[in-house]
Formats: C-alpha cells, sequence, structure tokens
C-alpha cells in the first residue's frame, strides 16, 4: 500500500549525519501503510552544530511525531531530551525519540536489539568472551544488554580509553558485579565475539575496526553497520572463513519496540 501524504500527515524522521546509510525509513513506512496510519518518515540529514536548534524547531511543529535517530547523534540527542526512559539514562544515549504533550521524550533499543538479533540468528552470546569496539552511544546500549546476558566477559576496546572508562562507570552503576572491563589494546586474539559498535565501515577506505590475522578461528565477527550489508571487514572476515552477524540484525530485531514506543503501530 504507498503512503499517501496529505495536509493531516503526521511527519517521523530518521536523524543523522549522513543520511545515505540508513534503513529506518524504508521499514516503518511500510509499517505505517499496513495499519493504516497517516504517517510518514523521512531521513533528516542534520549536522551536529544544527541539532539542537532542530530540536527546537521539532517543537514547534504540532504534526512532528517522532524519530529515529542514529550516528552521530544518539549521545547528543539524548542531553536534548525532556524526558529519558530506564536505558537512555543508564546508557546517556537515545535511537528513538517520540513527542509527548510538548516534551520530547527518548529511550534506547539498540542494545535490546543487538542482543535479540544475536540470538535469533543463532549466535547467543552465553558463555562468551566478548570484546566490543567503541564507546559511543550504541556501543552503551549493547554493552548494557550484554551484561545483562550470561556472558563471560566483555571488554571495551577504544582508542581514547577514559570514554571507555565512563562506559564502563556507567554500567557498572546499575550492575555493580558486571563483568566489564575495558582496554585501549589492539590485541583481539584471546575472544569468541568480537563487535564493531563504531561508524569505520560506513565509507570506502574507512580503517578496520580491527585487524583478524591473530582472532580465534572461532569467533563471530559482528557489525552493527548497516549501509554497506557487507562492510569491508566482513567481506575481510567472511573470505577468512570466520562466523559473520550482520548490522542490519540490530535494527530488523528492535523494530516492534520501537515501533511501540514511537506509534507505528496504533494511532495516538
Amino acid at each position: 500500500m504507498a503512503v499517501i501524504i496529505d495536509g493531516k500527515t503526521e511527519l517521523f524522521g530518521c536523524i543523522a549525519h549522513p543520511t545515505a546509510h540508513v534503513r529506518a525509513p524504508s521499514l516503518f513506512n511500510p509499517l505505517f501503510a499496513e495499519h493504516n496510519l497517516n504517517r510518514v518518515m523521512v531521513p533528516m540529514d542534520i549536522t551536529p552544530d544544527g541539532l539542537a536548534s532542530s530540536v527546537a524547531a521539532f517543537k514547534e511543529m504540532p504534526n512532528f511525531r517522532g524519530a529515529a535517530v542514529t550516528i552521530p547523534h544518539k549521545m547528543t540527542l539524548a542531553a536534548l531530551c525532556d524526558e529519558l526512559g530506564d536505558v537512555a539514562q543508564i546508557t546517556s544515549a537515545v535511537n528513538a525519540v517520540v513527542m509527548k504533550d510538548g516534551k520530547l521524550c527518548g529511550d534506547n533499543f539498540d542494545g535490546a536489539g543487538f542482543v535479540a538479533g544475536l540470538k535469533g540468528e543463532g549466535n547467543d552470546p552465553a558463555g562468551r568472551k566478548v570484546a566490543l569496539i567503541g564507546a559511543g552511544g550504541a556501543a552503551r546500549a549493547i554493552a548494557y544488554a550484554l551484561c545483562c546476558e550470561e556472558i563471560e566477559s566483555l571488554t571495551v576496546h577504544n582508542r581514547t580509553l577514559s570514554k571507555a572508562e565512563d562506559l564502563q562507570q556507567a554500567i557498572t552503576a546499575f550492575i555493580p558485579q558486571a563483568p566489564l572491563s575495558v582496554s585501549d589494546s589492539t590485541d583481539f586474539h584471546e575472544y569468541d565475539m568480537i563487535i564493531n559498535a563504531t561508524a569505520l565501515g560506513l565509507y570506502e577506505g574507512d580503517a578496520l575496526p580491527c585487524q583478524l590475522d591473530d582472532v580465534s578461528r572461532d569467533v563471530v565477527i559482528c557489525d552493527i553497520i548497516m549501509a554497506p550489508v557487507e562492510t569491508a571487514w566482513l567481506k575481510q572476515a567472511k573470505e577468512r572463513g570466520l562466523r559473520c552477524h550482520y548490522g542490519r540484525h540490530m535494527l530488523d530485531y528492535q523494530l516492534a519496540l520501537i515501533g511501540k514506543f514511537i506509534g507505528a503501530t496504533s494511532a495516538r
């Protein structure tokens, strides 16, 4: 069913910079149509410098209802929200926002979606030694979700160690016994699962999140990049015969959660 836009259409955004890689509009617009909702989601390419003024403008638009949020705005937009859900408070990051009674409310479903995707695709993290590369908004949500699972350990690798330590402090404040450590090492040989939670791979010529020369043959290589579907890192992993887990699963498995939050399946 085609989306028909008229004067009563409610507007949802997919906030990113840039927007070429985003998938949310292609998933949510069919969902709006399926539920016969007069709503549309469009990509919104907003620079970091323009984010605060854009949020202020959204609050002046009665037909703006909410947005999916991705790189690089997850943490910055959390600070601009009037209310945050539990996971967004823990992680200081949002990947979905909705307008409620003039207030911008945000929450984060990346972690729940990522772990659900791992399990659904046969890569349960239980009992594994996991390396997480990155310490931004998505990494925080994924780290929290993994620490709620029966993993053996989680090590957050980040070039700026202080950012990884900040992530560790945020998570252990809520899960004191979390098997969570931080590192700025480039040695990844000891892990059963390696997750790229950075933007590396969005563009041709990007550096690899880590080298795969010395990793275990049984390791699972996971990415959160959705476009391209197969990053250079995943291609290299595939060529080496390593098991790969693709970025699209994180969004696909949280679609219902975000949909419920922003009202993609019911009228307000």
